[in-house]
């Protein structure tokens, strides 16, 4: 069965390679810029890179974190789209999504931020990573990070061991960016449409 995958924008997205990546798996994505569009997916992709605060800013205006929040369906969370999903951040000392517990904190002490390029995820739980190799490389780019957590999915290690993914009810996120990811982004994707 054909499913419809919508992926938000809000002016905050790596929208054209997640587009393309989904497009590779026979996947044609539409885009969502209101909540009206949401109401048809079987499924959405939050992506976002940038400042957490104007693009939560940006969320609100256009009524999309509601539609979000109450959407019943899986949703994927990418980077920037991940942290919003926490309760709260310390970029920009903003409130959250409230979908996962926790602060999303900045790197510190002695490690380059941000922490860019590929990296090992490991500890695997729940329907997304069916298949991937503990150890697999995934692409990173980013200077916050969720603490590891009940909700923690997988997780990286950068200076602390944090969650490279996280999984609560319905809700996915994803900190490293599967579209950049080669055969493992692809896996995940994979496995998120087959949810």
């Amino acid at each position: 069965m054909k499913q419809s995958i919508k992926i938000i924008s809000y002016g905050a997205g790596n929208i054209a390679s997640v587009k393309n990546a989904l497009g590779r798996l026979g996947i044609d994505a539409g885009l969502a810029y209101s909540p009206a569009e949401l109401e048809t997916a079987d499924k959405i992709i939050f992506p976002g890179v940038g400042h957490a605060k104007p693009a939560m800013e940006n969320l609100k205006k256009a009524g999309l974190d509601t539609a979000i929040r109450e959407f019943k369906r899986p949703v994927l969370g990418i980077c920037l789209g991940m942290q919003l999903m926490a309760a709260s951040s310390e970029e920009g000392n903003m409130e959250g999504l409230g979908l996962f517990p926790g602060t999303i904190k900045r790197f510190s002490g002695s490690i380059k931020v941000p922490h860019m390029g590929w990296n090992s995820i490991r500890e695997f739980r729940g329907p997304l990573f069916r298949g991937v190799e503990p150890g697999s490389h995934a692409y990173f780019v980013h200077s916050y990070y969720l603490p590891r957590a009940d909700i923690t999915a997988a997780t990286c290690e950068y200076g602390t061991i944090f969650s490279a993914a996280a999984w609560r009810d319905n809700f996915f996120g994803l900190q490293f960016h599967p579209e950049k990811s080669g055969a493992t982004g692809n896996l995940i994707l994979k496995n998120f449409i087959e949810i």
